[in-house]
């Protein structure tokens, strides 16, 4: 998986969670990630807390576009209640989208946060099978 023309986007994903919601966003997260290993589309998914500055930060990764269509689809009412407890601060789209996921990701985020997309140069995947931290 070497090619410039790899389908795979990783978006990583960087909220400012509101005063006083640090364990609701703990848990809305946990109930999130737990149902997208069960059931959604991401080949990985993984977020971290800056306690001491209230950021979080959520990579996943995903085989294409249609892949994000599906989590979007899925996991609906699990980022509502992620929403419920931070904003966007800025959201990175890695590796070339199709137009209908950009009009998506553009339309979710209105003006909100700061969007960018940064088309993939060259990379590889390796993960262990069956290995799950």
């Amino acid at each position: 998986m070497t090619t410039h023309d790899s389908t795979t986007l990783l978006f990583r994903n960087t909220m400012r969670i509101a005063v006083g919601h640090l364990e609701g966003f703990r848990d809305a997260i946990s109930k999130a990630v737990a149902f997208a290993e069960q059931h959604g589309p991401q080949l990985m998914v993984e977020t971290f807390v800056d306690e001491e500055r209230m950021l979080a930060h959520s990579f996943q990764l995903y085989q294409d576009s249609d892949a994000v269509r599906l989590h979007w689809k899925l996991a609906d009412p699990y980022i509502q209640e992620v929403m419920k407890h931070c904003q966007v601060e800025r959201f990175e789209v890695f590796g070339t989208p199709d137009a209908d996921v950009v009009a998506g990701v553009r339309s979710a985020l209105s003006e909100q946060c700061t969007l960018t997309f940064s088309p993939r140069i060259a990379g590889f995947v390796r993960f262990a099978t069956g290995h799950h931290a």
